[in-house]
């Protein structure tokens, strides 16, 4: 669980560094420093934002009973996936474009006043932040090993995010974002459809689907075998996966759904943008 949620944060927290690297430089270097502050208070209200979500969710969720509890984390889990695999489609196809989309929007927002630039930079800062929180505090809550290891996974991507966003700012690193995003997309599918089953798993002690004890896969029977390297196994086997120690038929079935039609069209080639067919000539012209 720790490396799965160390890789959502560095790919969200990365996401959202750009965000932030991009709008800063734009001001820099059109001479508009007077205009930093507006954008910082509009991500520092965005960081709020994501921080308060998470805490609110966490707070309703303990107070309810435990099918209903089930019940919540089962459907959040699904939306944070449904989320989560929009964002990494999006990010594919217009990750070339987003400096320009920003920069325009800053550009408008400059002429404005220091409201709307504070609003650009809160929108664009804090949807990546709700993604986040949504998608870390489903990760979390469906985690056996406590919440130390996934938060601290999930902090310790945010941090190398931040660094990797400030290198990037300052020209001191060069990455190709299309393979970094192409590589980290294809791994945050694998960690998504673990949380994709794991919330059907939760509908079923909810009591909404049927088979809660309809058991296909015990994973950790199979690496008891291997004494303490096995627990070591089933450790990473379960955080890398997002699964659970006891697998069952609807889960294994919707894991798997996801998993193979989600990384299909993923990996799938894009298309190469159709050229115009030639326009058929004129009467006129054909007569002359």
């Amino acid at each position: 669980m720790l490396l799965g949620n160390f890789l959502i944060g560095l790919r969200e927290g990365l996401e959202a560094a750009l965000v932030v690297s991009i709008l800063i430089a734009y001001l820099v270097k059109t001479g508009r420093r007077e205009a930093l502050l507006p954008v910082w208070i509009g991500i520092g209200l965005a960081v709020a934002l994501a921080v308060g979500f998470g805490l609110a969710l966490t707070a309703a969720s303990s107070e309810m009973q435990f099918k209903t509890q089930e019940l919540f984390g089962g459907v959040l889990s699904i939306i944070a996936v449904g989320l989560v695999t929009w964002m990494v489609f999006w990010m594919r196809r217009t990750s070339r474009f987003m400096k320009k989309e920003l920069e325009g929007k800053l550009a408008g927002a400059l002429d404005v006043g220091p409201i709307a630039l504070a609003t650009v930079a809160f929108l664009a800062v804090g949807r990546e932040g709700l993604e986040t929180a949504l998608f870390l505090w489903t990760n979390i809550t469906s985690s056996s090993e406590g919440s130390t290891q996934p938060i601290l996974g999930a902090f310790l991507g945010l941090a190398c995010a931040v660094v990797l966003g400030y290198l990037l700012y300052r020209g001191g690193l060069k990455l190709n974002l299309k393979r970094f995003f192409t590589w980290t997309g294809g791994a945050l599918i694998v960690v998504a459809a673990g949380v994709f089953g794991y919330g059907f798993h939760d509908l079923q002690e909810a009591d909404v689907l049927p088979g809660l004890h309809t058991v296909w896969l015990e994973p950790h029977e199979f690496f008891a075998k291997f004494g303490s390297a096995g627990d070591w196994l089933q450790t990473a086997f379960q955080g890398v996966l997002n699964v659970t120690p006891q697998i069952t038929a609807v889960q294994l079935v919707m894991w798997a759904i996801y998993l193979v039609v989600v990384m299909f069209f993923f990996l799938r080639p894009q298309g190469a943008p159709k050229k115009a067919r030639p326009q058929p000539a004129s009467k006129s012209t054909a007569s002359a």
